[in-house]
């Protein structure tokens, strides 16, 4: 019989003490997707790619969604393992890191949540967190599917969710690329939200209701949580930065905190928008029921 602390001793092995994540290290030339060319190649081919599959529907004027099968099921659960995976293998890579660099924080009177926040200066991407980063940038590429599934079973293709998911793969890269501050609560955020909201898609995938108000704004609810905490981190980082005497891959962090906030304002108007249009059909089938029951005594 298999003991507890010979599955805790295998777990601690492949998520944080296999040599391919301590001797990790990003690099352009060898790391998959490391280029700046890669990645501008692959979000334009994205945007290019479903905006095309989105105007040949519309084109030879197909009304019926595209069976796919059990395809989109099976790729929410994928996303969903996927992200558990990253989550648990960052937060026990984190606290690994946290161990064995107590020390130098102790000279320079650092805390470990302020670690988490920003990184000092000098700080370079290898190690266990960055490689957790890195499945976590490779993550995004199968994260990108979900779009073409969107399309060709409701034939919709919005511009926030082209902008929303290019802007989290432009993100992830430059996590990587200048070692940023505040990557590891960020992916943390990430991954805990997607393994609930893609858990549940798998769930409605095999047959639980989609179309009630629970399900409309389960994912919806779920991102205003993370955009919350994203917000406190954020100040976080700011205030750690005129403190502490700079945190590392701040100009990344500015780019970021930009592209965060163009991402806030169109996910308040899809939210906003989205609310309205449920609340409208819960008051219409309420409506209808009165009428119903109105009828019915007459």
């Amino acid at each position: 019989m298999i003991s507890y602390s010979y599955v805790m001793e295998s777990m601690k092995y492949w998520l944080i003490e296999h040599p391919a994540m301590v001797s990790f290290r990003w690099s352009p030339t060898q790391s998959y997707g490391g280029t700046w060319w890669f990645l501008i190649s692959a979000t334009s081919f994205y945007v290019a790619a479903a905006v095309t599959l989105h105007l040949l529907l519309k084109f030879f004027r197909r009304r019926r969604a595209v069976p796919l099968g059990p395809i989109p099921a099976l790729h929410s659960l994928a996303m969903s393992l996927i992200s558990a995976a990253i989550f648990t293998g960052m937060f026990f890579s984190a606290e690994a890191e946290a161990r064995d660099t107590r020390w130098l924080w102790r000279r320079s009177r650092t805390t470990s949540f302020e670690w988490l926040l920003c990184f000092p200066l000098g700080t370079r991407p290898s190690g266990r967190v960055f490689f957790w980063s890195y499945v976590f940038y490779l993550s995004r590429f199968l994260h990108l599917l979900r779009t073409f599934f969107v399309v060709l079973r409701h034939r919709r293709l919005s511009f926030f969710r082209l902008f929303n998911n290019s802007v989290l793969l432009i993100m992830s890269f430059l996590w990587l690329e200048f070692s940023q501050s505040l990557q590891v609560l960020a992916i943390l955020f990430y991954t805990a939200v997607y393994s609930v909201v893609y858990a549940f898609r798998f769930w409605t995938e095999i047959g639980l209701p989609t179309k009630t108000p629970l399900a409309l704004s389960f994912t919806a609810n779920f991102q205003i949580v993370l955009l919350g905490f994203n917000l406190m981190c954020h100040v976080g980082v700011l205030s750690l930065h005129y403190l502490r005497g700079g945190c590392n891959g701040i100009g990344a962090w500015v780019f970021n905190s930009v592209l965060n906030a163009a991402f806030l304002v169109q996910f308040l108007k899809s939210y906003v928008k989205t609310h309205c249009h449920s609340q409208s059909i819960v008051a219409c089938s309420s409506s209808k029921r009165e009428v119903s029951m109105h009828a019915s005594k007459t």
